[in-house]
């Protein structure tokens, strides 16, 4: 009896690590961000938050929506309803007087979301120009220059960037193959490969700014993109994705640009928006940036198309 009871305290536990395995660890570090909140609502109002009932996830989210997105309500929602389950909870997140009561709020506040602004062309020069006039070492301007192109050129997550290594580059006389072993929609990591081609700019080429990279940096393995210690000597440690945030804002900064609205999702949203501008489609634009769905990049051509097709530019005053 006592080895069927340790058995199946070991199986209860593998499943809960194989709940745990299921999601990304910046996905679980949100839920727990979003949870945290969550129990600090309910500790305030003498409330149990696990497990808890769909009127007190309901009394949050009205709590919330005082000063919060739609977007963001959602998200508490679901992250309340994951941290239950990787509990052992059940919390019905469907449950009407939730799904009722976000309905309403949404009529109330609206569902318009305003994104982080996308770093188009002209933002995209203007950094490599400021990049170029700073004086610190060729080295650090050369790995600076390979993010933002990178990332730009590949519409890329930054989790996704900072994540490559030597290993998954091969040069092909088309460009670049980069292979992606995991993001953000591919969490079982069947993994996907971009194809970056040549520019005919050289100064704004990411192939050939990472190309000068990798020969000055002498990487050979591992981590393409990584920290420099004081001093500017390049180490083995990985880049953050904060660090790819903090890095372009400090050269929008210098470039006299305001970088409140921008973020490191600019780089992967400015891609989506000035290929949907020099009239790429949205399959070719999924291909690159790996959207599962058309919703968001749709959501790009729309705003990229804003002047092209305006019915004002037939009215002549």
């Amino acid at each position: 009896m006592n080895e069927l009871t340790t058995y199946l305290k070991s199986l209860h536990e593998e499943t809960l690590n194989n709940l745990k395995s299921s999601k990304a660890n910046n996905t679980l570090r949100a839920y727990k961000s979003d949870f945290k909140d969550f129990a600090a609502f309910c500790a305030k109002h003498g409330l149990n938050p696990l497990p808890t009932e769909p009127k007190i996830v309901s009394l949050y989210l009205t709590h919330l929506s005082k000063n919060s997105k739609i977007s963001t309500l959602r998200r508490r929602l679901v992250s309340i309803g994951m941290v239950h389950k990787l509990k052992g909870h059940y919390l019905d997140t469907k449950h009407p007087i939730i799904v009722e009561n976000l309905m309403g709020i949404r009529r109330v506040i609206g569902s318009i979301q305003k994104g982080k602004k996308p770093l188009l062309i002209n933002h995209l020069k203007l950094l490599i120009k400021v990049i170029n006039e700073q004086k610190i070492e060729e080295i650090k301007k050369l790995r600076d220059k390979s993010i933002i192109l990178i990332g730009f050129g590949g519409g890329f997550r930054r989790t996704e960037l900072i994540s490559i290594d030597y290993e998954d580059l091969e040069f092909v006389n088309e460009g670049l193959k980069i292979t992606i072993k995991r993001s953000k929609t591919d969490q079982l990591g069947e993994g996907m490969v971009k194809g970056l081609p040549y520019f005919s700019n050289e100064i704004y080429c990411p192939i050939l700014n990472l190309k000068k990279w990798l020969d000055i940096s002498k990487i050979k393995s591992g981590p393409i993109f990584r920290r420099f210690s004081k001093g500017s000597t390049l180490t083995d440690k990985r880049l953050t994705d904060q660090s790819v945030v903090l890095l372009m804002k400090e050269y929008l900064n210098l470039a006299g640009i305001e970088n409140k609205n921008f973020a490191g999702h600019s780089l992967r949203s400015g891609f989506a928006t000035v290929a949907a501008e020099s009239g790429a489609d949205e399959r070719s634009i999924m291909t690159m940036t790996g959207h599962k769905t058309t919703q968001m990049v749709r959501r790009y051509i729309k705003e990229a198309n804003l002047f092209k097709n305006n019915a004002l530019n037939k009215v002549k005053l």
